[in-house]
């Protein structure tokens, strides 16, 4: 059988990160990639000018496309805009039973900016992640799900347990966005038992797309049948040796080095 990754998220029509960083991944890891465009961004490596979101119709229909003919592994979520969109996938993935769901709850940039309304936040804590197997927040992400301020290990210890009540079997709180010795260090929680995780620090400001291709890399390796611990271990070291061969394309911040084998 040959294994098939869904990934239903935005269009960055820069090739850095969304639709486009997700399908390069599940291609790296030998997957399938199957997708579900949820919005359309005009953006570049400076930023992001525009976004359009699609009618929740099209969303639906995408979805019952792919799962009724080619059938998934596993899955992950990036940029669903708005609090529509968020229902009806929500929905649609458990209609459909779409399994090995990797939630990655884009609500803030890695600058600091929220990206979707409060509306749609409550109806991503109420509606998807209940649903997912892996949620993969980053610090900024944590404190709006939380409340909680990350400065230490503990602080993110603490959030990893808070959330874990929101329904997702495993999270996973990522640590780029932290300073000084958490740089880097994610700590997983899978309920029970607190991991700290971490890899080699890559000292790159070509960053963009990180979040999109580790949660896309955790669906890959998951529909390759590794298990969930394995699939996070796996997925980050495929991103720490794509930051090692970033891109230095455009004016601004450039992408992970998707490819970096033939680089």
């Amino acid at each position: 059988m040959i294994p098939v990754a869904l990934t239903i998220a935005g269009s960055d029509s820069g090739g850095g990160a969304g639709i486009q960083a997700d399908l390069r991944t599940f291609a790296f890891h030998r997957v399938h990639g199957t997708s579900v465009l949820t919005c359309v961004t005009a953006q570049n490596t400076l930023g992001v000018s525009r976004v359009d979101a699609l009618p929740p119709e099209s969303v639906v229909a995408q979805l019952e496309a792919v799962v009724s003919d080619i059938g998934v592994q596993a899955a992950k979520t990036g940029m669903l805009l708005n609090q529509e969109i968020i229902r009806v996938v929500s929905e649609q993935v458990e209609k459909l039973q779409i399994p090995g769901l990797v939630v990655d709850p884009v609500m803030v940039s890695r600058t600091g900016a929220q990206l979707i309304a409060d509306e749609a936040i409550a109806s991503l804590k109420q509606f998807l992640i209940p649903q997912a197997l892996i949620l993969t927040p980053n610090r900024y992400e944590v404190e709006l799900l939380t409340g909680i301020a990350l400065h230490s290990l503990g602080d993110m210890q603490q959030a990893a347990a808070q959330i874990h009540q929101l329904g997702s079997k495993f999270v996973l709180v990522k640590g780029g966005g932290m300073a000084g010795e958490l740089r880097g260090v994610d700590v997983w929680f899978d309920g029970s038992e607190y991991l700290t995780l971490k890899t080699e620090c890559v000292d790159t400001k070509h960053t963009h797309g990180t979040g999109c291709t580790l949660s896309s890399a955790i669906a890959a390796n998951l529909a390759l049948g590794q298990p969930p611990l394995a699939a996070v271990q796996a997925a980050k070291d495929y991103v720490t040796k794509a930051l090692g061969h970033s891109l230095a394309i455009g004016s601004g911040t450039g992408p992970v080095g998707h490819f970096f084998p033939l680089l």
